[in-house]
């Protein structure tokens, strides 16, 4: 099953971290809000180097590849939807120059004797 979640970060949730039966342990979540004429908001879980790796930052659009996971614990039965993979939209994820550096510009191409380029 490929589940894939596109949307706007709304909300990046402080970094939560502990010490587990397997060892240390940290995770944090976000909040996408999908598109489209009834958006919903959904909180997304990040664990471990992952929240390095994907360097999810409030205000980007973005795809999550998810995975939904339930588990039992003292009869009340808890769901996460884990983010296993981030790709940015193309039209978002262009670099910005710094406020005091402008784009840089290249001249146009010297024409010909004939008047075309080059």
């Amino acid at each position: 099953m490929d589940l894939k979640l596109t949307g706007k970060v709304v909300q990046i949730l402080e970094e939560q971290s502990g010490e587990g039966r397997n060892g240390p342990w940290r995770k944090q979540e976000f909040v996408l809000e999908t598109q489209g004429q009834y958006p919903k908001q959904i909180c997304i879980v990040q664990w471990g180097d992952n929240i390095d790796q994907f360097g999810v930052q409030e205000g980007e659009t973005l795809t999550a590849s998810i995975d939904i996971q339930s588990r039992e614990y003292n009869g009340r039965w808890y769901t996460d939807v884990k983010a296993w993979r981030i790709d940015r939209d193309q039209g978002t994820g262009a670099p910005q120059p710094p406020a005091d550096e402008p784009w840089p510009t290249s001249a146009p191409p010297e024409a010909s004797d004939d008047g075309l380029p080059f």
